[in-house]
C-alpha cells in the first residue's frame, strides 16, 4: 500500500509537468530510489507500469538509479529525477 501511495504521487508530479509543458505524453521517466526506499527496482518498475495506464506516461522508457548512500537527506525517497515530453 505505502508503494501505491508513493507511485500516486509521482504520477501526480509527472503529469503536473506535462500540463506546464503542454505534453502530449511522457516518453521517459528517470527516477533516484534511495538507500533506505525499501523496494527494489524490479518492484518498483511493475508498480510504474501498473499506476501509469492510462495516463500521460503510458509506455514511458523507465530508468531507475539506485543510490547507495545511507546518510543522504533522501535515503529514504523515491526522488524523480527528470522527465521528457512529447510536444
Amino acid at each position: 500500500m505505502h508503494e501505491m501511495t508513493l507511485m500516486n504521487g509521482l504520477i501526480t508530479k509527472m503529469e503536473s509537468i506535462a500540463s506546464e509543458q503542454n505534453a502530449r505524453r511522457i516518453k521517459r521517466v528517470k527516477v533516484r530510489l534511495g538507500a533506505l526506499s525499501h523496494i527494489s527496482a524490479d518492484h518498483f518498475r511493475g508498480h510504474f507500469v501498473e499506476g501509469t495506464q492510462g495516463t500521460v506516461a503510458d509506455g514511458a522508457r523507465l530508468d531507475i538509479e539506485i543510490s547507495e548512500d545511507m546518510d543522504s537527506p533522501n535515503a529514504q525517497d523515491i526522488l524523480l529525477v527528470s522527465v521528457d515530453i512529447e510536444p
